[in-house]
């Protein structure tokens, strides 16, 4: 089940907070994204810091380099299976923008396929004068003859979706077209859309999404859907949902009260009825199956699940209360599931065993789950996913590591082989690079594991030019993969790049994550900061060699890194931030993650998050090591303003901030290969000049 389709924009404060936060606040102009005064302050400093990068010998052949690995015809252009044909979206030096384009699997092994254009992005930007972005397409069950095409402009969360013909690869007319918001939509059938969007006052949650779900009718205005549902002004959001699994239907709608917990109703002979499981589980569906992820323990009845287990039992059994369970996956200290997908016949998990993946597949004959073995190769990080979950028991399987570039395999859950389909070249130089894996010890006592990848004749005398890089929250796991960038930017330099698995990540499952919410957030830091430590302790590297990296919530970790412990680092990347924590809730998406971060506005959270908020925690007189902060003007997820004002702030103070604001490029901060590049050029040459 695709639990979110895309989500929509929000408003900004009223005038007369605005006047009274800013009381407190010199630099609240600068929350006004494209206001005249603060988009002058983002230009000045863009051409401040893009002429001092620039100007470095090292980055007009690196950011060639990157931009020749993102546009390399030798990448691997993974697919999505719709009906019969593969689907890839591509982009390169001809294809800016990017092309939604087909094959066919016998064209699709050889090495160079022949293409079909399905949607050409460039080309519908120069007709409409857009900037269109590509954010996906949803293609309706099990026909997938039609789909929703969502489209960005400049690359922000907010979507305009238009419906799209397969057979005549060309936009429906009169089809379902919904204007540009952070909408939840999705098929119901042929000719209904469960819609959640901006319907006017009181339709969207405090944290700017769909609080409403209506059925919308083919030929009628999207603006007279009629209402289903109806969530809390507070929640986060709310959707419906048609889930086609092997052939069985499930209809319902989602209440997400917060962001790890869920409220999930089926349509049971015409009435809404809540799923009986933990508001923390997430529910899909296999068959007439419920396939239920725990964050949490759980005791339905007589039986006892851990967290982080994965239980099945038919939905009929489920809304009865009977006792009819089997445990698909039970984890240990070390051992987590990272997720899964279904084939015809099986479940694929995807295992994370002390952070590298070993995958299974749970197979069902008749109505007796298996156990079935996946040929995986050794000391390998390996992935799983469906082909096609409804058609077929085959699968693709990427194998990959920090060294070795990854490959794309097709196999089926009862095949004892693999068929290579693609290989990635090599974009680095990874002879001489060794890999290890150790542990730092956190202030309260927790092991820390961390991998780093490094050269394995230099001498560990501190000297080692050290990138750090971390995240730390929303269950999110850091694990090894073949990093391009990283490798030609920085390891082939001869330098040592870092990934920290600290706790608020899903390494270990829910109970990592959950050992750093809210009032416990600081053990994330401080297991950041054991591992740049152990670094130096290792003589890896030392604080002036040291640098560290991280991006959204990773931005808020090297906030925080910066104030607790700027002797530690010799230089800090920063980017898309979260980073003034007293106002976050009130930004943008903001209010969607006080389950998280907790909420500033009640005076025992602020307690706890003031005591680490970047923003708040600027001490004029000490000494901060060089800084960079990036972000998007179009970052309508985490708002521009926390990077904008921090930088403001310590520039002011006279610290020493470099400061660039990509005008377009959404959360993810590029809109296209050219702007990934250069984001990238600018990070490693500015990191490097400090580190070297």
């Amino acid at each position: 089940m695709n639990l979110t389709k895309s989500i929509l924009a929000l408003a900004l404060l009223t005038g007369s907070a605005m006047a009274n936060a800013a009381d407190e606040d010199p630099y609240l102009w600068l929350e006004e994204v494209e206001g005249t005064k603060a988009l002058d302050w983002v230009k000045a400093r863009n051409a401040e810091s893009q002429k001092a990068l620039e100007a470095d010998p090292s980055f007009k052949p690196l950011y060639e380099r990157l931009l020749a690995i993102n546009n390399s015809n030798e990448r691997i252009p993974y697919v999505t299976k719709i009906g019969t044909r593969f689907y890839n979206f591509w982009k390169d030096a001809n294809h800016v923008r990017g092309i939604w384009r087909r094959t066919t699997l016998d064209e699709y092994r050889k090495a160079e396929p022949r293409w079909e254009t399905v949607l050409d992005l460039d080309a519908l930007n120069k007709a409409e004068n857009a900037n269109w972005v590509w954010k996906g397409a949803d293609c309706i069950e099990p026909e997938q003859d039609r789909c929703l095409v969502s489209l960005s402009r400049g690359g922000g969360d907010a979507v305009e979706v238009r419906e799209f013909d397969i057979p005549s690869l060309s936009f429906v007319k009169d089809g379902f077209v919904l204007p540009e918001a952070k909408s939840a939509v999705g098929w119901k059938d042929r000719d209904t859309l469960y819609l959640g969007t901006d319907f006017g006052p009181g339709s969207l949650t405090d944290s700017g999404y769909p609080r409403t779900v209506h059925e919308w009718k083919r030929g009628t205005p999207w603006k007279d859907a009629r209402k289903i549902f109806e969530a809390k002004s507070d929640d986060v959001y709310a959707y419906g949902f048609s889930d086609y699994a092997q052939g069985v239907r499930h209809d319902g709608v989602v209440r997400v009260p917060a962001f790890f917990q869920n409220e999930t109703q089926l349509f049971r002979d015409g009435q809404l009825v809540k799923v009986p499981k933990p508001d923390d589980a997430e529910v899909g569906f296999f068959r007439d199956y419920a396939l239920i992820t725990l964050r949490s323990a759980w005791k339905p009845g007589k039986r006892n699940f851990p967290a982080g287990a994965l239980v099945a039992i038919k939905v009929d059994d489920l809304f009865a209360g009977k006792d009819k369970f089997t445990l698909l996956f039970e984890p240990t200290a070390k051992r987590s599931l990272a997720g899964y997908s279904t084939t015809r016949n099986a479940v694929l998990l995807n295992v994370l065993d002390n952070v590298r993946s070993r995958p299974e597949a749970m197979l069902l004959d008749g109505r007796k789950w298996k156990r079935h073995a996946v040929p995986v190769p050794a000391n390998a990080d390996v992935n799983l996913y469906a082909e096609n979950p409804d058609m077929s028991d085959n699968y693709f399987m990427t194998v990959t590591d920090f060294l070795t570039p990854t490959s794309l395999s097709l196999g089926v859950v009862t095949g004892k082989e693999h068929e290579v389909l693609k290989r990635q070249p090599a974009y680095f130089k990874s002879e001489g690079l060794v890999v290890e894996q150790h542990e730092a010890t956190s202030k309260d006592g927790t092991k820390v594991p961390y991998f780093v990848v490094l050269p394995k004749d230099r001498a560990r005398d501190g000297t080692i030019p050290t990138l750090l890089y971390g995240y730390g929250g929303f269950e999110v796991s850091q694990t090894p993969g073949y990093y391009a960038s990283a490798g030609a930017g920085w390891l082939e330099r001869g330098g040592a790049f870092v990934l920290a698995n600290i706790r608020g990540g899903g390494e270990f499952g829910p109970t990592w994550h959950q050992a750093a919410l809210k009032a416990n957030r600081q053990r994330a830091y401080d297991d950041f900061i054991a591992i740049g430590e152990d670094l130096a302790a290792r003589k890896i590297t030392s604080p002036r060699h040291l640098g560290i990296q991280g991006g959204s919530n990773g931005g808020l970790l090297m906030g925080v890194m910066y104030t607790q412990r700027p002797d530690l680092w010799g230089a800090v990347l920063c980017e898309v931030p979260l980073l003034d924590m007293k106002r976050y809730n009130k930004l943008l998406a903001g209010a969607s993650w006080m389950g998280e971060y907790g909420n500033p506005d009640v005076a025992e959270e602020w307690a706890y998050i003031s005591k680490y908020s970047p923003y708040q925690n600027i001490d004029a007189t000490k000494t901060y090591p060089p800084i960079l902060f990036t972000t998007s003007t179009r970052d309508d997820r985490v708002h521009p303003g926390h990077a904008r004002k921090m930088a403001a702030k310590l520039i002011d103070l006279g610290k020493d901030v470099t400061y660039y604001e990509n005008i377009e490029g959404g959360h993810g901060g590029s809109t296209n290969n050219q702007q990934a590049a250069f984001m990238d050029a600018i990070g490693y040459v500015f990191l490097w000049e400090r580190l070297k």
